[in-house]
């Protein structure tokens, strides 16, 4: 029997590989935002209700800086 190899595993991802990750952003920078989306509207309406809690919105504008 041969011994398993040293190293590092290679971690399978469940996201395919061309898929692209959105950043998260909060109602301020919808807000001054050059291109406004819909969504991006919407939680800005829903976070103007007072006492909203909002966890941010996927932004389909910014994205991270490696798959640029």
């Amino acid at each position: 029997m041969s011994k398993p190899k040293k190293g590092r595993l290679k971690k399978e991802s469940k996201q395919h590989p061309h898929q692209v990750n959105l950043k998260i952003v909060t109602s301020g920078t919808c807000l001054v935002c050059k291109q406004p989306c819909s969504r991006g509207m919407e939680y800005v309406e829903k976070m103007a209700q007072p006492g909203a809690i909002g966890f941010g919105v996927p932004c389909i504008l910014t994205k991270p800086r490696s798959e640029r």
